[in-house]
């Protein structure tokens, strides 16, 4: 007779798991997304595997030694910086991202770092070949390296076992099966259990792994939401496909803090760090523009100086046009009457559009005030005052309140060689003002246009 099989259903949304197929999701809500999936064999039930794990015994925490191992260097400072200085070794990192955003690049990139470690590069995607032409075209050659183009996670297991790299990094865990799951690659439950397999692997062997991961056309990462549960840490690679910056932000991390972010640039020849961003987030003209200001903006911890662009013309139909590339459509409105209340700018009357260069996408609400000084630049057509920038939140009421880390942004502000600085007055309590910088502070919107134009 044959094995009974084991069956369950999952959400292909949310990864909720029901025992009977149901029209609705309970979890997300869907209509017709359960699917049914062989979880496994009765021979390869839990139990008959649980049976061959040794025990662990409990201990108190005083009693359990602490580990001392240093972080890896990856061979690349702006990961290094995500990661929270380093590469914890035994780690299992998840790299997410949209297609064709670089995540193999910069895969390949560290495996191909001349960082003293040997790395297996395991490519589900891709043959040797295609490897081969990335790895010249970037112009790195790791003799560590060892590329293995395989799928089924039982020969990547042995590989790395025989092996024993330092780093393996996977390409990617959508192409990964196991023959202890009777369904295709891809599927809820194959990443659901290659994930717990390799986080296994990563713990007993002390091999640290890279999987890189699909993300679904709602932006998150492809599979079942328990994948982002298992792994350490993971990594976020966002950009514009049009534009050539790149940022790699922590979503998760384990064993440091989610508040770093690193910029990449994307060449010909690759992903090229960039350690300083507000030197190439920052134009430079022949002649002052009008609608062009600088703000101090902080992304985590990382400060810099990033330019607003904004164009306020006379609408040419009934309704205004509201447009912002890289900003909150929201928030612009809500600005907007801001200035129509408080300032008495009639922008009822004015199409906005609003732009920040390097399609950088701006979440900090330390910029409203660049915002509205670009706005207001452009609807007076005169140009703000030369090495001047702002860093402030702007209030229902027209107040201007402290920006987070008003300190930090100061101190950009100094160090790029800028004037003055426009910030909230409520923030000059306790405040240190460094050199070389003349600090300006306004209560209420209102004081905006006098100490700018």
């Amino acid at each position: 007779m044959s094995a009974k099989l084991k069956r369950t259903y999952f959400c292909t949304a949310c990864g909720y798991e029901t025992p009977k197929w149901l029209g609705k999701c309970p979890s997300c809500g869907e209509w017709n997304t359960i699917t049914e999936h062989v979880v496994a064999k009765e021979s390869s039930s839990v139990a008959s595997r649980v049976a061959s794990v040794p025990k662990a015994e409990p201990c108190l925490v005083q009693d359990i030694a602490e580990n001392t191992t240093r972080r890896i260097d990856v061979g690349n400072a702006e990961v290094n910086r995500v990661l929270g200085g380093g590469l914890v070794p035994g780690s299992l990192v998840l790299l997410g991202g949209e297609p064709g955003i670089g995540k193999s690049t910069l895969s390949l990139q560290l495996a191909l770092t001349d960082n003293h470690l040997a790395t297996l590069y395991v490519s589900g995607e891709e043959s040797a070949e295609q490897i081969k032409m990335r790895a010249q075209r970037i112009g790195i050659n790791n003799e560590a390296c060892t590329v293995y183009t395989e799928t089924l996670l039982e020969n990547i297991v042995a590989q790395i076992e025989e092996q024993r790299p330092d780093v393996v990094i996977i390409d990617s865990i959508q192409t990964i099966y196991t023959d202890l799951v009777e369904s295709s690659a891809g599927s809820v439950t194959q990443i659901r259990e290659c994930a717990a397999m390799l986080l296994k692997v990563a713990k007993t062997s002390g091999t640290s792994i890279f999987i890189i991961g699909h993300i679904t056309k709602d932006g998150t990462i492809a599979g079942p939401k328990i994948l982002e549960h298992i792994v350490d840490v993971v990594l976020q690679f966002e950009g514009d496909g049009n534009h050539t910056y790149r940022i790699l932000r922590g979503i998760k991390n384990r064993f440091g803090a989610t508040s770093e972010i690193g910029v990449f640039e994307m060449l010909e020849t690759g992903l090229r760090e960039v350690d300083n961003p507000s030197e190439v987030l920052l134009s430079h003209y022949d002649e002052p523009l009008s609608g062009c200001s600088v703000g101090a903006a902080v992304d985590g911890i990382r400060p810099y100086l990033i330019e607003a662009q904004a164009l306020v013309s006379a609408a040419a139909y009934g309704t205004p046009q509201r447009s912002a590339t890289g900003f909150d459509q929201r928030r612009l409105n809500m600005l907007l009457a801001v200035l129509e209340k408080r300032v008495g700018m009639k922008m009822f009357q004015k199409d906005v559009f609003l732009n920040f260069a390097g399609g950088f996408k701006i979440s900090d609400t330390g910029m409203d005030l660049a915002v509205v000084a670009a706005i207001i630049s452009s609807y007076y057509d005169r140009p703000l005052s030369d090495g001047v920038c702002c860093a402030g939140e702007i209030g229902l009421s027209g107040e201007v309140r402290p920006a987070p880390r008003t300190e930090q942004r100061i101190a950009e502000a100094a160090r790029l060689g800028f004037k003055r600085i426009v910030v909230s007055s409520f923030s000059r309590k306790g405040m240190k003002l460094p050199k070389g910088i003349e600090v300006v502070f306004i209560s209420s919107i209102d004081q905006l246009p006098k100490n700018l134009l």
